[in-house]
């Protein structure tokens, strides 16, 4: 794929995505795979309370929003435990 030959912080939201959701797609597949090999390995009730699964599962969260800052919101999670 030929990028604009503006910079990035330029791009269209079209151009955005079309530059990024593959990526963006590969990425949660693999957090998705994680969650599965961790809910199939023996002993994952035992995780269920571990606070690095709540930070994803809270990331999660703050994923789904629909305004700006989700990256600082969860950088700001982690940075608080």
């Amino acid at each position: 794929m030929q990028m604009s030959q503006s910079s990035p912080g330029n791009l269209t939201a079209p151009e955005v995505l079309d530059a990024y959701f593959l990526e963006a797609r590969a990425r949660l597949i693999e957090l998705a795979a994680t969650l599965d090999r961790i809910d199939r390995a023996a002993g994952s009730q035992a995780v269920q309370s571990d606070a690095r699964l709540n930070f994803i599962h809270d990331s999660l969260q703050i994923l789904q929003r629909t305004q700006p800052g989700r990256a600082k919101a969860v950088q700001e999670l982690y940075s608080l435990k």
